[in-house]
């Protein structure tokens, strides 16, 4: 295998272990802090906008290839087995049936909020 098939590999299995959380949020078996945890993980992971922007060179690239993979494994960490299992399956269907990912407003008003937030921060120090 190459290693570009391996990087598409990990890529489907990150999209698809995104969405099982996003499954996980809603599935009677997770526990109520592994759903809190999936919760804000799939509202940044399926928003569509960035914290960091993509086009601020390396830097805007890198939530995408460190902070989302690593919160998305403690996320399934924090799963049980059968319900991994259960919202992995599902995901997988989804992912077949629907053909795109599901989109997060919520997240995307949380990075808003986050950039105000940073903006006012940096008036406010200005101001002094």
């Amino acid at each position: 295998m190459t290693v570009i098939q391996q990087l598409r590999n990990w890529a489907r299995r990150l999209k698809r272990d995104g969405l099982s959380l996003w499954f996980a949020g809603r599935h009677p078996g997770t526990p109520w802090h592994a759903k809190a945890l999936a919760a804000l993980i799939v509202a940044y992971a399926l928003s569509p906008i960035d914290l960091i922007p993509d086009f601020i060179p390396v830097l805007g690239y890198l939530d995408e290839l460190l902070l989302l993979p690593i919160l998305i494994h403690l996320g399934l960490r924090l799963l049980p087995p059968e319900v991994l299992a259960d919202c992995r399956r599902l995901a997988e269907d989804w992912l077949r049936q629907e053909k795109r990912k599901p989109v997060s407003w919520l997240g995307a008003a949380l990075v808003l909020l986050v950039w105000l937030a940073a903006t006012m921060a940096v008036w406010l120090a200005l101001r002094r």
